[in-house]
């Protein structure tokens, strides 16, 4: 292309149709742009951009090199003159845009030409022809099974307009066209189309006896058969729309490598991430801790093939976190260095009415476990919290408030263990979380509840959560709060909106009546309040991670901690969630209790 359009440029420039002389002058110069344009072509990756998705993205990096390469030509042959007329290789720039175009637009006219002559092909016809009409195009000029002829659309605008290839035709030449244009199928290619409108688009196809393909939503993409038993709207992290938190760091290795590990509460959300990352980073040994059989089944049955495969010594106890032996008895026999206790009780409305209970396993269940650990010689200890005991309103958050304060005072009573927590928000797609929630009640046709429309909350994955754990365990220096740097906080009606109409369905409101999911909203529950947050107070340190901070927090003395422990011995013993609630006012400085009388 550079050896021709030089060739041209210069019979324009010189009036002349065959320029030998000046040909021969110049061959330094078209060996200069020769290499120019090599290196360019590589840099820009020119020779990897594909016919089958030639877009504007790729004619603009066509163009750019063709420019470069006429503008570097350029002024080399100015400064060190290579035997070209000066305005040649300005005159070439253009003339090099065009046949580069040209050359792989006509490749592509080629393509299409051998696919029409394939008589195996089905002509089909695209309802819709707007972005997923068009996408549609794109796939089926890739697949030689279809031939798209046309596009049909109701918006009276686009008819006789060309769309990617195709001319838009009115609904009602449907059945001349059918016959006519000899079409087999027709595709309907509007994902966020209304059930009423796909009802009358579908009898309106029906009447012409051709078959009718579905372009399918996301949620159907990844589903078998063409019932939604389970509907799975999203990836978490495109709702997040921000980038996970790499976990490929030296110290992750350092610190996990040939250790062994134990993991309380392993069946659960996050405990069982934890456990599917650690097997990848090859310990000396896994065990994993957890009171339910079912979870601890389940998740030692996924487990074992990876850890017979990474030579992973994997054991399973089934054991509560408030059975002191059992706990001591399974880190002596296995030689745990390094313990992560995501054991707890989580749910907010749930703990709110069973105060005791929560208090027991939140509190206590870390209390036994952390001495457990410092009396075996553990190298470290991470516990699991959350945003929600940051000033809370709500019991749960409260005695998970009290569980990080023990394990601050863990690391203030001088044990050679380092005694660190994590403290992050909710994980999407954890039982109990919004997703599985949203899911269920779009899969059951609406309607969607939220308590109010202007909460918020801090979002992350589960694999994210994992990894957040796993690298501030690595940045412990005893006594740490570490927090994972969030973004902004996420509106649950905007992801409760995302995830119906990321579904293929609309969201049913006094804007669009005639839309399938209805929002509807139910009020805040007991304990919960509108925002949630991550710091208590507003001191915070960096780590070696730019997503994960240090916060500098206030604790209980030795005595306060003991004071309270044996407060909450008093109330569970008395079975008297008055009295739990009075310790909690008593002993988290920012408990808030909620104004809407719970408890």
């Amino acid at each position: 292309a550079i050896v021709v359009a030089w060739f041209v440029a210069l019979s324009l420039r010189l009036s002349d149709p065959l320029p030998i002389t000046w040909l021969q002058n110049s061959l330094s110069f078209l060996a200069f742009a020769l290499a120019i344009g090599l290196v360019l072509s590589f840099a820009l990756r020119i020779h990897a951009i594909k016919l089958g998705s030639f877009d504007w993205t790729a004619i603009i990096r066509i163009a750019l090199w063709a420019s470069l390469v006429s503008f570097i030509a350029t002024v080399t042959n100015f400064f060190f003159w290579l035997g070209a007329p000066r305005t040649s290789p300005i005159i070439m720039g253009p003339i090099l845009i065009f046949l580069s175009l040209m050359a792989r637009i006509g490749a592509i006219w080629v393509l299409q030409l051998l696919d029409r002559l394939n008589a195996d092909q089905k002509r089909v016809a695209i309802y819709g022809a707007g972005s997923g009409g068009i996408q549609m195009v794109a796939a089926l000029n890739n697949s030689h099974l279809y031939r798209p002829v046309f596009f049909v659309d109701d918006d009276e605008r686009l008819h006789g307009v060309v769309i990617a290839g195709l001319r838009v035709y009115s609904p009602e030449e449907l059945q001349t066209l059918i016959a006519k244009r000899r079409i087999e199928t027709v595709f309907l290619a509007i994902p966020s189309i209304s059930r009423t409108q796909k009802e009358t688009i579908v009898k309106k196809v029906q009447q012409t006896g051709c078959d009718m393909l579905e372009l399918p939503t996301y949620a159907e993409l990844i589903e078998s058969g063409g019932v939604l038993n389970s509907l799975r709207p999203v990836d978490p992290e495109a709702l997040l729309g921000r980038d996970h938190v790499e976990l490929n760091l030296p110290a992750i290795e350092n610190t996990y490598a040939g250790e062994s590990i134990m993991v309380s509460g392993a069946g659960g959300s996050i405990g069982s991430e934890l456990c599917r990352q650690i097997c990848a980073i090859k310990p000396a040994r896994l065990v994993l801790f957890e009171h339910s059989e079912l979870a601890l089944y389940t998740l030692e049955k996924e487990l074992r093939p990876v850890a017979e495969a990474n030579n992973i010594k994997l054991d399973v106890v089934l054991g509560s976190v408030l059975d002191s032996d059992r706990i001591r008895k399974t880190i002596k026999e296995n030689d745990i260095s390094i313990i992560l206790h995501a054991a707890a009780y989580k749910h907010v409305p749930l703990i709110e009415s069973n105060e005791i209970a929560g208090a027991r396993n939140n509190i206590l269940g870390t209390k036994i476990m952390a001495d457990a650990a410092s009396d075996c010689g553990v190298k470290r200890f991470i516990l699991i919290s959350t945003d929600k005991a940051v000033r809370p309103t709500n019991i749960m958050g409260a005695t998970k408030r009290l569980a990080e304060l023990i394990i601050q005072g863990a690391h203030n009573s001088g044990s050679d263990t380092l005694f660190s927590l994590v403290r992050f928000g909710n994980v999407l797609g954890s039982s109990g979380s919004v997703i599985p929630l949203f899911k269920e009640q779009i899969a059951n046709g609406g309607p969607v509840t939220l308590t109010d429309h202007e909460v918020t909350r801090y979002f992350m994955t589960i694999p994210e959560a994992a990894r957040l754990v796993l690298l501030s365990g690595a940045f412990a220096e005893g006594g740490d709060v570490f927090l994972l740097d969030m973004g902004k906080p996420v509106k649950i009606s905007n992801l409760a909106r995302q995830m119906i109409e990321m579904s293929g369905l609309s969201v049913r409101d006094g804007d669009t009546p005639d839309g399938d999911i209805e929002i509807v909203e139910v009020g805040l529950r007991p304990g919960e309040k509108l925002y949630e947050e991550l710091l208590i107070g507003g001191d915070t340190l960096p780590t070696p991670h730019p997503k994960i901070l240090r916060a500098r927090e206030s604790s209980l003395s030795g005595r306060q901690l003991n004071a309270m422990l044996k407060a909450v011995q008093t109330a569970i013993s008395a079975s008297d969630p008055g009295k739990i609630r009075k310790l909690v006012t008593r002993y988290v400085s920012e408990y808030q209790p909620p104004s809407n009388g719970a408890g």
